[in-house]
């Protein structure tokens, strides 16, 4: 890569990492692509050449995001730590993840496209990791294998569905979360006795 893709490069990131930032706190409606090019310190003519549109800018934002996101869960699911610490770390994350991002972010990703990437993100990456997840967790006795991966799956996306209400989880402490941890993977009568 020469000085001037380099460059190209690193103003592209700039711009993403700006809208991310506005659009994770005022909701992507609200934001302008004026807003955008004065705090990525380009001019919007910069952005329209390099993304084309709002909505195609808006659309790189997230796939972004997304990969981040599933390279930091790729990086918890290879640690070598018991697999509870793992879940822990995974729901801790979110719930950290959900408290810096706003709602109106959250409710104005209605482009079809961008509900595609989305979609598309879930089912390709996200869902497969998950099930690499529950199958080590499976052979690390965590998980009853007679339990179905269609009913374990459900159960993930009702508890990631609840996190991701931060009103719900703003006021939580540390404690809370490990808690949440517990009551996810032994529900409200406890460890099973050993005996």
């Amino acid at each position: 890569m020469d000085g001037y893709q380099r460059r190209t490069e690193k103003k592209k990131e700039s711009i993403r990492k700006a809208a991310f930032e506005l659009f994770s706190t005022y909701g992507v409606e609200k934001v302008s692509i004026a807003e955008i090019a004065k705090k990525a310190n380009v001019s919007p003519v910069s952005i329209y050449n390099y993304f084309g549109s709002k909505e195609e800018l808006t659309k790189a934002v997230i796939e972004e995001f997304f990969n981040t996101e599933m390279e930091k869960f790729e990086k918890i699911f290879h640690m070598d730590i018991p697999f509870p610490k793992k879940v822990e770390k995974v729901l801790f994350d979110r719930m950290e993840l959900t408290k810096s991002i706003s709602t109106d972010f959250l409710k104005s990703i209605t482009d079809p496209a961008i509900q595609k990437v989305i979609e598309d993100w879930t089912y390709k990456k996200a869902m497969p990791a998950m099930m690499e997840l529950i199958e080590q967790g499976r052979q690390s006795g965590y998980i009853n294998p007679q339990i179905s991966i269609e009913s374990i799956i459900l159960y993930f996306q009702i508890f990631t569905e609840a996190i991701q209400h931060p009103e719900l989880i703003a006021n939580q402490n540390k404690q809370s979360i490990i808690d949440l941890g517990d009551l996810f993977f032994y529900g409200l009568i406890g460890k099973p006795r050993e005996d």
